[in-house]
């Protein structure tokens, strides 16, 4: 899994015309999916993220975590984080999982991130053309690639 989490001062995903969703100060998650993803990605992916040190504290030293401050997420599936550009100027996309493997192992990434945070997370449309509106706060922008973690 692949994620690039941007801290906002609010987000929201709109959807032909109509807000699905929207979250005030938190985290900002576009989540990349590929075949080898699983469970253990989920659950580390979802620690990593509630417990991230990237808001300010009272000294203004980035020492608190989304847990910290009570804040939220909205959660974006987004393809397109592992595409592939060695060749050529078209990026390819073979390394994103089809939807029969992203959409389960996305709903559950979406379901350990509200047990983590104990709080509903927001979320886009799996695979509908989002338009995705944030106040990017700092900005504070952090890529994560599961497979990176040892």
């Amino acid at each position: 899994m692949r994620a690039v989490i941007q801290r906002v001062s609010k987000a929201s995903v709109t959807v032909e015309g109509n807000e699905v969703s929207k979250i005030e100060a938190g985290l900002l998650v576009l989540l990349g999916i590929e075949d080898a993803d699983g469970k253990e990605d989920i659950e580390w992916l979802s620690r990593k993220i509630v417990n991230l040190r990237i808001f300010n504290d009272l000294g203004g030293v980035m020492n608190r975590s989304l847990l910290d401050i009570d804040g939220t997420a909205l959660v974006v599936s987004q393809f397109t984080l592992h595409a592939s550009t060695k060749k050529g100027n078209r990026p390819s996309y073979i390394k994103a999982a089809k939807p029969d493997i992203s959409i389960p192992l996305y709903e559950k990434f979406v379901q350990q991130l509200e047990m983590d945070l104990n709080k509903k997370v927001g979320t886009g449309i799996f695979g509908a053309d989002m338009k995705v509106d944030l106040l990017n706060d700092g900005p504070v922008t952090i890529v994560i690639d599961t497979k990176n973690r040892e």
